[in-house]
């Protein structure tokens, strides 16, 4: 059967005007916010309006002296809740570090593909690798009996040195990679934010009593937007070229 391209035309364009009846932005389109917004995951109009509208309310409430305190404001974006930019803590330097490790590209190794979907893929040439993918099999978890994402790290301990470790959710997998530093492994940055009743504040507590830079937040709260709002802020910052 032939195709005429002219019937295929009017087709999407009736199409089109069918969805034209049914959008409608949800905030304000400020030419200015569009045009300043530098958020990687903001593509249209609409979604930079909404993202800098966040960003300047965030500013407010946080402030906006620090690369930290961009960090913060993100994390108060992500989580629509300006309590989690006072839980968050800051150690050994890590947004240096942080920043090194993207600029050289270093692989980010994540507890869940929550984290690993969440993390942008655009401003950077880091590999994301979810350390389910690792253990695939779940050989060594049944074998140790241990949680499938400590199996993960265990698996890939031999290539954790230099990397960046993102745990958005277990705190089991947190407190494996404590055990992994104190036998010698150094990760550039981990990023912790294991969420729950059950480990989720001792297992922060132990990464801030590493010696390795480390971005935790206190308490039984987390949670993959947390620990994917710190990445991608990392990201950003280096993206636009600044921290340098």
């Amino acid at each position: 059967m032939t195709i005429n391209n002219d019937d295929a035309t009017k087709t999407e364009s009736k199409s089109l005007d069918e969805l034209g009846n049914l959008v409608q932005f949800t905030t304000e389109i400020d030419p200015e916010l569009v045009n300043a917004c530098k958020d990687l995951g903001a593509h249209t109009q609409e979604a930079k309006a909404i993202s800098m509208t966040s960003r300047n309310i965030a500013r407010k409430i946080v402030g906006d002296e620090t690369l930290e305190d961009r960090v913060r404001q993100r994390c108060m974006i992500a989580t629509g809740d300006p309590e989690v930019a006072k839980i968050m803590r800051f150690n050994n330097n890590p947004i240096d570090a942080g920043l090194k490790a993207i600029k050289n590209g270093a692989p980010i190794f994540v507890d869940i593909n929550m984290v690993k979907v969440g993390i942008s893929k655009k401003g950077h040439n880091c590999d994301i690798i979810c350390v389910l993918d690792e253990d695939a099999d779940a050989k060594i978890a049944h074998e140790y009996g241990i949680t499938r994402t400590s199996a993960g790290y265990l698996a890939c301990r031999d290539r954790l040195d230099g990397a960046i470790i993102a745990i958005g959710n277990a705190p089991s997998a947190a407190l494996t990679v404590c055990r992994l530093i104190e036998h010698g492994v150094r990760p550039a940055l981990i990023v912790g934010t294991p969420v729950g009743f059950v480990n989720a504040a001792e297992s922060k507590e132990e990464i801030r009593k590493m010696d390795v830079p480390s971005i935790t937040c206190v308490g039984t709260r987390g949670g993959t937007p947390i620990a994917v709002a710190c990445v991608n802020e990392l990201i950003a910052i280096v993206s636009v070229g600044e921290g340098d």
